[in-house]
């Protein structure tokens, strides 16, 4: 059986342009994987905290060693790493945030990227945990940051994500802009017929 894990990391809920295209990216992929299982993630309501001195002992403590405490600091993590095994590919909705990723997506990163879980220090280096898995980014901003746009230097949500996800092993990964969305909230552009090619880009990519 098929599976996706949905990640949502805007706290807009319903109103939030990256939610909105996740869910039009799990519906297309519903359609082409019958009987295939979705795994939701709510970053905001996942009770997300700072890598602090406890979790990294508990991290870098062989598994056998931990104590309860250490167990605890670490429920968490093992928890959204599971939900990454346990995924053939995902879609994470990321809204753009003073031109990089929200701080609540950063936090899952953090609680996600472990030495001995999801990436092993080899003779030939850092090798991911994560290959064969295939990720999708739905990324919504204000502005316009894609090539040959004023701003595109400014851009440094996608190359972070791709260099993550690629220290993971996920190389097999695209990504769905609805930039620009600033126009629409001046009532100068219609909201949903501005989002009607990238619904369908979405759901393109879905089907891929």
């Amino acid at each position: 059986m098929s599976r996706l894990l949905q990640i949502n990391s805007s706290p807009r809920g319903t109103s939030s342009v990256s939610s909105q295209l996740t869910d039009e990216f799990v519906a297309a992929w519903k359609q082409n994987h019958p009987g295939g299982q979705v795994i939701v993630r709510d970053l905001n309501a996942s009770g997300l905290s700072l890598v602090d001195t406890a979790w990294i002992g508990a991290a870098f403590t062989p598994v056998d060693a931990r104590g309860e405490e250490q167990k605890a600091a670490l429920a968490l993590s093992d928890k959204l790493i599971e939900e990454l095994f346990a995924a053939d590919e995902y879609v994470i909705g990321v809204p753009v945030y003073n031109f990089s990723i929200p701080a609540v997506l950063k936090l899952w990163i953090d609680q996600i990227v472990r030495a001995g879980r999801t990436f092993a220090y080899t003779a030939n280096g850092a090798e991911g945990a994560l290959k064969g898995k295939k990720a999708t980014f739905v990324i919504a901003s204000g502005g316009a940051y894609q090539p040959g746009t004023p701003y595109a230097a400014m851009n440094f949500a996608e190359p972070y994500l791709r260099g993550i996800f690629g220290f993971l092993g996920i190389t097999d990964v695209s990504f769905a802009w609805a930039d620009g969305l600033s126009q629409t909230r001046t009532g100068k552009v219609d909201l949903q017929e501005y989002l009607k090619p990238i619904r369908e880009n979405v759901r393109a990519l879905a089907a891929v």
